[in-house]
């Protein structure tokens, strides 16, 4: 009995958040999408290094740092570019974005700079 009762919170929950994110601006979407790929980048190296081997570690951290990095300068790109979020309605998007490329150059000169 409380198997089925939590499997119906849980499919409650999941229609809840598709029907949510239903409704999200195609240009947020996009950022998810970029914001998973980053991880997802990440996991593969992390998988690669744990079968490989990590031999040129300086590789393996910029890598790493590199698609963490990218993916939490998404995240704020996303947090100011979202129409209802109060906090940055008077920052244009095209500032946002200018901010986002700025910083990821920053991030990968950085980035370059530890590869040695």
């Amino acid at each position: 009995m409380a198997k089925s009762s939590a499997t119906k919170d849980a499919q409650a929950l999941f229609h809840s958040l598709r029907s949510a994110y239903a409704t999200t601006p195609t240009n947020l979407k996009i950022i998810d999408l970029y914001v998973v790929f980053a991880i997802f980048s990440a996991l593969i190296q992390v998988v690669y290094m744990a079968l490989v081997g990590s031999f040129p570690f300086n590789s393996f951290l910029s890598g790493v740092l590199s698609c963490i990095g990218t993916a939490v300068l998404a995240v704020c790109l996303r947090i100011q570019v979202n129409k209802e979020n109060k906090e940055f309605k008077d920052l244009p998007p095209e500032r946002a974005f200018a901010d986002f490329v700025l910083c990821n150059l920053v991030l990968h000169l950085v980035i370059m700079n530890f590869l040695g």
